[in-house]
């Protein structure tokens, strides 16, 4: 076994602890160096090549600091590490002429770092941190591999690649003016007029790119890279803040680039957009944050297949106790049970634009979920129902207590995560919250991290625990799988239904992702119309016919995988994409 040693800067407090690791080390008190202490940092430095494993460090930490990791003597050398004790990265992914490649795995896992390694941003020090290993060695290492001939074209700038950050919202700290300018300037490829328009982003051309909302962001970043004309595409989270159908949209505008023989590169967490979207994926494991290995390359439907069953036979690792269970009926027309609440028809009007939502009622011990494009109410419908925004018409028959997590988070607590905790969260502290919100929500790893750093993911997973920690009778979450990976998502997913179960109580949550839909849902409700200008939303009902008729809008079709039950789009004018259009079936055929 090759040992490595974690240490997670942000929970490592030496001054309140007093090196209590230093001191149980059982090397130390041999007189070896086995942990010292950085005279920059004051923080303390693992040796791995004295470290013995014992895992007395990491047991003692009280702030879950150190982690003593065994690797598998089958991993080959890795390919970067970013210092002492700190990530290693095992693998990259291969790369396919014509073809979309898919990477799937956690959050903290090197995904980034891949393609970062991939688009030139990053070199590569395959594990000599302390020094700048030159191009031949990096080469070499390589030697007899698709890869050496990519890094020997890369370090002579030899390749054009292209690469869509993860974080679009910092794209008008970069560039400034107007989309149309932007785009227009970037034309390399005389496809500018096609992508706009399957991308739609005509409307909003002459928009400053510093007035743009998120989901907009994301798409003129999509548009900018496949206008480019470059050797590779990269593109990380590219579905992230859009609507079913802009996602779709999207997917058709990357497998593009293939169909024109481009080699293209995704990290993407929706697993249907993920599914639509390549024809081989890699599946990533390790531990977040510790260390990352790339599979080999899999055919999409077995890899995620492959990744819900949570074993990798091949290379014998289990990374999941459990498979992922998908209903295999579709589910009840009505739902029986004790109505919780009604409202009656509600209306909501703004300067230009307005809401109306047909009556409806909530019954106890369910998720209703609640889905539609972008602007087009569902914000509004929640604020309605949360008590923040009064409607023009119509009312909430009973009055009931309602946790509410808005879809847009803001980091203004100044404090740790576990301040934050046990300011505004009911029950800190016990077995049960421990069980129910602490460790579905992982939330063991940051209660050391300063609430205002922590990442989009991190503050995504805080959000929802805290919602879901105060006494209600219905949990509103607004869009809670944003900037979550596909783990988490189901994590989040099966804390939620545990939670409404045993409070007796209920849950209305308004998302995008299909597959988080399909398996969290007991009934949902369809937001349809004009985005921006007139918004209608059905009452709640089951999820097959919601599904029908959101996806007759749309024009898609999705059906049920033959292994896991999985929702998989049809791809367009297919034969099951067109018997399914005949039948009215847009979500899945009968069984």
């Amino acid at each position: 076994m090759t040992r490595i040693s974690i240490l997670d800067q942000d929970r490592c407090q030496p001054k309140k602890c007093n090196y209590v690791c230093i001191e149980y080390c059982p090397g130390v008190r041999m007189e070896e160096d086995t942990i010292t202490i950085d005279q920059k940092t004051n923080k303390p430095i693992i040796s791995e090549e004295l470290c013995a494993g014992c895992g007395i460090c990491t047991n003692r930490c009280p702030f879950g600091a150190i982690n003593i990791i065994n690797l598998p003597e089958a991993l080959e050398e890795p390919i970067h590490r970013y210092g002492q004790n700190m990530f290693e990265l095992f693998g990259l992914p291969n790369l396919k002429n014509g073809s979309v490649v898919g990477m799937l795995g956690p959050n903290g896992i090197g995904k980034s770092t891949i393609i970062k390694i991939l688009s030139g941003e990053l070199k590569p020090n395959l594990g000599s941190y302390e020094e700048d290993v030159p191009w031949k060695d990096i080469i070499n290492f390589f030697k007899g591999s698709q890869m050496q001939s990519y890094f020997q074209k890369l370090s002579e700038g030899g390749l054009k690649v292209v690469h869509k950050p993860q974080m679009v919202d910092l794209l008008p700290k970069f560039v400034k003016g107007d989309v149309k300018d932007l785009l227009v300037g970037v034309d390399e490829r005389n496809v500018l007029d096609e992508v706009m328009d399957s991308l739609e982003l005509k409307p909003i051309l002459n928009r400053n790119i510093a007035k743009l909302s998120g989901g907009e962001l994301q798409r003129v970043a999509i548009a900018a890279v496949v206008v480019r004309d470059a050797d590779f595409y990269y593109f990380d989270e590219p579905t992230s803040g859009l609507d079913l159908k802009q996602r779709l949209n999207a997917v058709r505008v990357v497998r593009k680039l293939a169909d024109d023989k481009k080699s293209v590169l995704v990290i993407e967490h929706d697993l249907a957009a993920l599914d639509a979207l390549s024809d081989y994926v890699h599946l990533l494991y390790g531990k977040p944050g510790a260390y990352g290995v790339v599979s080999h390359m899999r055919g999409v439907r077995v890899g995620i297949n492959t990744y819900i069953n949570g074993f990798l036979r091949e290379e014998n690792v289990r990374f999941r106790k459990q498979p992922i269970i998908f209903d295999v009926r579709p589910p009840t027309q009505l739902k029986e049970g004790e109505t919780l609440t009604k409202y009656s028809k509600l209306r909501k009007s703004y300067d230009g634009f307005s809401l109306e939502v047909h009556d409806g009622k909530i019954i106890y011990n369910e998720v209703i979920t609640a889905f539609g494009p972008n602007g087009i109410g569902k914000t509004t419908f929640a604020k309605i129902l949360a008590g923040v925004v009064k409607p023009n018409q119509g009312k909430i028959n009973k009055k009931v207590k309602i946790a509410y997590k808005p879809q847009y988070l803001v980091s203004d607590f100044e404090g740790t995560v576990q301040e934050f905790l046990i300011t505004g969260a009911p029950n800190y502290g016990s077995n049960i919250f421990k069980s129910e919100i602490l460790r579905p929500f992982s939330l063991e790893d940051i209660l050391e991290k300063n609430v205002e750093d922590l990442s989009g993911g991190e503050l995504q997973r805080l959000a929802v625990a805290a919602t879901l920690s105060k006494d209600a009778e219905i949990y509103l979450l607004d869009e809670p799988t944003a900037f979550l990976d596909v783990e988490q998502r189901f994590k989040s997913a099966r804390a939620i239904k545990r939670i409404v179960e045993s409070r007796n109580a209920a849950a209305i949550i308004i998302d995008h992702d299909i597959v988080f839909i399909d398996y969290i849902s007991d009934r949902a409700m369809v937001f349809y119309g004009e985005p921006g200008v007139k918004g209608l939303a059905t009452e709640p009902t089951d999820l097959r016919s919601s599904m029908n008729r959101f996806l007759s809008n749309v024009g898609i079709t999705f059906r049920r995988d033959k292994e896991t039950k999985r929702p998989r789009v049809n791809k367009l004018e297919s034969y099951l994409d067109r018997e399914q259009k005949s039948k009215g079936e847009y979500y899945y055929l009968e069984s």
